[in-house]
């Protein structure tokens, strides 16, 4: 989605408006706001919907690495290639982190927005029922698409359906968890009626039905809800706006900024805008995954010169941050299946003939100087894609009645994958779990969700302490059982101590 100087100034008047502190217990609140003067318009109501995926757009959400530290890092497959981001990696954090409170602080700025758009969206007559349908469902996915990683990362948290008085935000406790996610699989089942099908155009990237689907899916995956996870899949596999690419690495072609949307990908966080006015519209997450020429420059320190001179010719170069590498049991070929074609798309440690000193995931990175300079990357943050869906149904129909039926999943994720063909078959219900468990993380592997299948299937501790590691991390000598959830932020407790009224604890961290 294109971003507009209209948009930008009601972004200003409105969402900036509600987002302009720095704490979340300061927010200004429904005492001070009333939504009946707001969507006069079906325009109106449009550009608050842009609103809110634009506060998506934010370094601690999907611009930078932000819930990749939640999702992604400190398990077994992405740490950095040098002695950074410690606190993340090492799992030495606490209360006090300020990564912790920064994605926290900025998960609620999207939920209070949403809660306001939703109360003045619902129900107006004053919009078209075209255009307050889709907003209406637009703003549901994204409040259970902030409520999912909510409750993921904090497990029992603040709960708001419609915004709250500045009273009632100074007393607010924590919900359980299973609360919120029913009434968010509730919200996706509306959401999923009110959304259309497919965008085209300058709409590339709002939500459809079929991302609504697929968080629904997630939402049941992480209550191990196996029918109604595979019900879910299935109205997208079976939805016909998607398919599989013949071509992984076509999957994850984004050199073309205006073209960087497939047929395989459900949902995107867009940072496609070549017309961006505001500078943070674009991402930076690419760069952890792009080299660092400085650092990682080849071996052979006099072909430094060459591999410059080559890179140049293709209007590229090594200028990224280099700190989402993958660690070196994903990285040693001799761990993948053999034959899996999806080896050399996803993981290097060469480049045009040079060796690199680390290997990195070049599936994921972008070596473009023209279109994706440093820091200022065109690439969208792709949050949901098929061949995830295809291994949740897989899984889901292995839980349910076993592997029989859950081959022709898994395999049709395969299918490109291994030439010739290497299809699953005669497994146990156990020994199918385990397998899919190491073909999530070699299919999806850099995409941003590694870290909470492993504390989904209660094996994050485990994984960590036996996954080989870099010489200057330790997590394997930090880690607990409390490090699958994360504390409410010191800043918010000391703001409102009934935080911890349902659990004195903070999730094992007092």
């Amino acid at each position: 989605m294109k971003t507009s100087n209209r948009f930008i100034l009601y972004i200003i008047l409105v969402v900036g408006f509600l987002g302009s502190c720095s704490d979340y217990l300061d927010e200004d609140s429904r005492s001070e706001l009333t939504t009946e003067s707001f969507f006069n318009t079906d325009n109106e109501a449009m550009l608050a919907v842009n609103g809110l995926y634009r506060l998506l757009h934010t370094k601690a959400l999907y611009k930078d690495v932000g819930l990749d530290k939640f999702y992604l890092h400190g398990a077994d497959e992405v740490a950095a290639n040098r002695n950074e981001d410690g606190i993340v990696h090492n799992y030495t954090w606490n209360e006090t982190a300020p990564f912790i409170y920064d994605t926290y602080k900025d998960l609620y700025t999207v939920a209070r927005n949403c809660a306001l758009f939703i109360d003045a969206i619902d129900g107006n007559e004053k919009l078209s029922v075209s255009v307050r349908d889709q907003a209406l469902g637009e703003a549901l996915f994204i409040r259970a698409l902030t409520y999912y990683h909510l409750t993921n990362i904090w497990g029992d948290v603040p709960y708001f359906r419609s915004l709250p008085t500045t009273d009632e935000l100074a007393t607010i406790t924590r919900t359980d968890k299973q609360v919120i996610r029913d009434e968010m699989k509730v919200d996706l089942a509306k959401a999923f009626e009110l959304l259309p099908t497919v965008y085209n155009g300058a709409n590339l990237g709002r939500a459809t039905k079929w991302a609504a689907a697929t968080l629904k899916a997630k939402f049941h995956m992480m209550d191990e809800e196996w029918q109604q996870m595979r019900d879910e899949c299935l109205k997208v596999i079976n939805g016909g706006d998607h398919s599989l690419l013949n071509d992984y690495a076509a999957v994850f072609d984004q050199s073309d900024p205006t073209d960087q949307y497939n047929a395989e990908i459900v949902f995107a966080v867009d940072f496609t805008g070549r017309d961006a006015v505001i500078s943070d519209m674009k991402s930076t997450r690419v760069n952890h995954y792009t080299p660092r020429i400085i650092k990682d420059e080849p071996a052979d320190k006099s072909q430094l010169n060459a591999f410059k001179a080559a890179l140049a010719e293709r209007n590229e170069n090594m200028r990224g941050y280099g700190k989402a590498v993958p660690l070196p049991e994903i990285a040693d070929q001799s761990n993948w299946e053999d034959g899996d074609l999806r080896y050399d798309v996803a993981i290097t440690q060469e480049y045009l003939g040079f060796a690199l000193k680390f290997p990195y995931y070049q599936k994921m990175w972008n070596l473009d100087q023209i279109y994706s300079p440093r820091s200022n990357s065109p690439n969208n943050y792709v949050v949901f894609r098929l061949a995830d869906v295809y291994l949740m149904a897989a899984e889901a129909e292995n839980e349910l009645d076993g592997p029989a039926n859950a081959y022709q999943y898994v395999n049709e994720v395969r299918k490109r994958a291994f030439d010739p063909e290497k299809p699953w078959s005669g497994m146990t219900q156990g020994e199918f779990r385990l397998k899919l468990r190491d073909e999530r993380k070699f299919e999806l592997c850099g995409e941003g969700g590694r870290r909470m299948d492993l504390v989904r299937w209660g094996i994050l501790v485990e994984t960590v302490k036996t996954t080989v590691h870099r010489s200057f991390n330790n997590p394997q000598d930090n880690i607990e059982e409390k490090h699958n959830l994360y504390p409410i932020p010191e800043e918010e407790i000391l703001l409102n101590s009934h935080l911890l009224d349902t659990d004195p604890t903070n999730n094992g961290w007092r």
